[in-house]
């Protein structure tokens, strides 16, 4: 099983997971062009995607869908069922020969198991996902304003955890480019988790045997890949957590693809 991040920021995300049988992709932001020139880096022909789920409708998460499954027509794309309440016309106009349409329960795609929970975020619906191919368990939560007790419950466990750390909240509170309201948004309960969010999300995680976390989503004018590691790493040695001995701590960059994590 692999799991790597092809793109992860405001100007698209992308995360790729193979198993045996089954390539997936967590979103797609990108063109098809660059996410093409980022497969190729990974070696991974984009006529053997057999998937991509949908974490929400926001464009940085599915602006190249359509086109993708244009080009590549053996793939689908897998939404929750309940976003069908919602009109989102960048949704509803996919080839529907190619959508299919997931309840709450669990799902499969050949070898590989998928659960999906609802994230808290301001959007018509927002999941994160948790894939299970044996006793190995990969999780992608990006886009949540908190972690909630629910929340935590999906994330617990995981071998690799895909986890938003978007912002410093000093920066952006000083940030002059930002009006009031979308500050506002930011640190809302259905915004974006800052670093210190995420941080004490992964100090309770550890517990539960969480050994990889890679900060993803991370804000190119309210934080740094340096900031968001740091930031992390001091809260968790304050709680006797030592980054590199009871969880590694990777992080997840806007232009280029991430580590390659193998089971």
């Amino acid at each position: 099983m692999k799991a790597v991040n092809i793109a992860s920021g405001s100007k698209g995300n992308c995360t790729l997971i193979q198993s045996n049988l089954a390539t997936i992709l967590i979103d797609d932001g990108l063109s098809v062009k660059n996410l093409e020139e980022k497969l190729k880096q990974i070696n991974i022909n984009p006529n053997s995607i057999d998937a991509i789920l949908l974490t929400h409708e926001h464009s940085d998460h599915i602006y190249g869908v359509k086109s993708f499954l244009k080009k590549y027509k053996n793939a689908k794309v897998y939404i929750p069922s309940f976003a069908q309440n919602y009109y989102i016309s960048s949704i509803m106009t996919l080839p529907i020969q190619q959508v299919e349409w997931y309840t709450n329960s669990d799902f499969f795609i050949k070898d590989v198991t998928i659960s999906s929970f609802i994230l808290p975020h301001d959007s018509h619906f927002c999941v994160g996902y948790s894939l299970y191919v044996g006793n190995n368990k990969i999780t992608v939560a990006t886009d949540l304003g908190f972690t909630s007790a629910d929340t935590l419950k999906n994330l617990a466990g995981s071998d690799i955890l895909f986890l938003e750390s978007n912002h410093d909240v000093e920066l952006l509170k000083r940030n002059v480019k930002y009006t009031a309201q979308l500050k506002k948004r930011i640190l809302s309960n259905n915004g974006h988790l800052s670093n210190v969010a995420c941080a004490e999300a992964l100090i309770s995680l550890v517990k539960t045997g969480v050994k990889q976390a890679i900060l993803c989503h991370l804000s190119e004018e309210n934080n740094t890949p340096e900031l968001a590691y740091n930031t992390v790493k001091t809260l968790l040695q304050r709680q006797g957590i030592i980054e590199g001995e009871h969880i590694c701590v990777d992080v997840a960059f806007q232009n280029q693809v991430g580590t390659l994590f193998n089971f």
